[in-house]
């Protein structure tokens, strides 16, 4: 690094630096280092030191700070170190699952950095810039901590437009397969790193999934079921598992998973599920499990209103049709969903269904997935476990 690649930052920037949150916005440089992306020493006005950050020169998100040692420009060295740290908090998982992720950006102080590894081969998004920067570096480290046999890049996320950076995606070393064989607490599914969901499973709701399928019984039900990932789980103690899900694909893809583990009481039903929902309540028909895992409704602030009306909606039809002393777990993965709204949605709910339900447990997200409390964008998933009383 070349002395005098500084970002001076005002007041509110450093302010937020020294609370916890490695952010700092184009509105709060006093003044902006003229040098490409990747690593620069960050200053208050007033001259004193507050570390070192990743530098994205196109993105209102200006500076993410990641040391605030000002006496070692993070290198590669560095970068090896703060894998290696992060992969070997991991370590619990690989008894658990071959999938997990390995790191969560700035949940692991590795700030837009998406690291997940689908048995021997991992998949990478580099979220800004300043750390596309030093993709080479990573690749590398990477490399050596893991063994991996081959690093895919799924840099499609709309993220990259904001940071001047091409949506793509693109192998980075040796190979990885079209589809994993993905082994959960004994449950086996297929991951799709270079064309499914995020990198190529859901592995956000691993310990949701056990949860609820430890827990279930009698006719059960998985609302957008995807691939069938809940409804998997749910079957080794359930009698009958309904996947409802608008997708074709998706659910062709559910009845190979069931054939993959020997399971014949899985039935894949097509459709919307808030029209399938309510036509059943109107035919009568019940289930004694239930799992409501619905996509993200609210992509940004201003549709939180019209989330929170679909949230309800498909939570209202979900109490409805639960057997009296069923048991529902339900999920938002709507990061501008806060906890407090998604907790008076499922009151309002409830209280609409003319029916009692107790909170059994509420749920957050997993070990490779920390959510700092002084980042609350490390956070989105947040869940619960509702008992019908009646």
């Amino acid at each position: 690094m070349i002395e005098g690649e500084v970002a001076v930052v005002n007041r509110r920037g450093a302010q937020r630096i020294r609370n916890g949150h490695p952010w700092v916005f184009r509105s709060d440089l006093e003044r902006a280092p003229a040098v490409a992306a990747g690593f620069v020493r960050v200053e208050e006005y007033t001259g004193a030191p507050l570390g070192f950050a990743l530098w994205s020169p196109q993105s209102e998100i200006s500076l993410r700070h990641v040391s605030a040692d000002a006496s070692r420009a993070p290198d590669a060295a560095w970068w090896h170190e703060q894998l290696r740290t992060a992969i070997a908090r991991r370590a619990p998982l690989a008894t658990e699952s071959n999938a997990y992720r390995l790191v969560h950006g700035e949940g692991d102080g590795l700030p837009s950095l998406v690291v997940d590894r689908y048995g021997d081969a991992l998949v990478v998004q580099l979220l800004s810039a300043g750390v596309n920067a030093w993709t080479e570096t990573i690749v590398a480290s990477l490399q050596e901590l893991t063994g991996c046999t081959g690093i895919l890049a799924r840099n499609d996320p709309a993220a990259r437009d904001r940071e001047g950076l091409p949506r793509e995606v693109r192998l980075l070393h040796g190979d990885v397969p079209r589809v994993i064989e993905v082994v959960e607490h004994g449950v086996r599914y297929l991951a799709a790193p270079w064309d499914g969901q995020k990198t190529g499973a859901f592995l956000d709701q691993r310990e949701n999934r056990v949860l609820i399928g430890s827990l279930a019984r009698g006719r059960a039900l998985d609302c957008f079921a995807y691939h069938g990932s809940f409804a998997l789980h749910l079957a080794d103690r359930a009698e009958h598992v309904t996947a409802v899900d608008i997708s074709a694909p998706a659910l062709a893809r559910v009845h190979e998973h069931a054939q993959r583990n020997g399971l014949t009481n899985i039935e894949p039903v097509e459709g919307d599920a808030f029209d399938v929902l309510r036509a059943w309540y109107r035919e009568g028909r019940r289930f004694d499990t239930i799992v409501v895992d619905p996509p993200a409704f609210a992509k940004n602030r201003n549709a939180i209103e019209g989330a929170l009306r679909g949230y309800k909606d498909i939570n209202l039809q979900a109490m409805r049709l639960l057997a009296p002393g069923g048991l529902l777990f339900t999920a938002s993965c709507s990061f501008h969903l806060s906890r407090g709204l998604f907790f008076e949605m499922l009151q309002e709910a409830s209280a609409d269904s003319g029916r009692r339900f107790a909170l059994r447990a509420i749920t957050g997200q997993p070990l490779d997935h920390p959510e700092l409390i002084t980042v609350p964008e490390t956070g989105y998933l947040k869940g619960a476990l509702l008992e019908a009383m009646g």
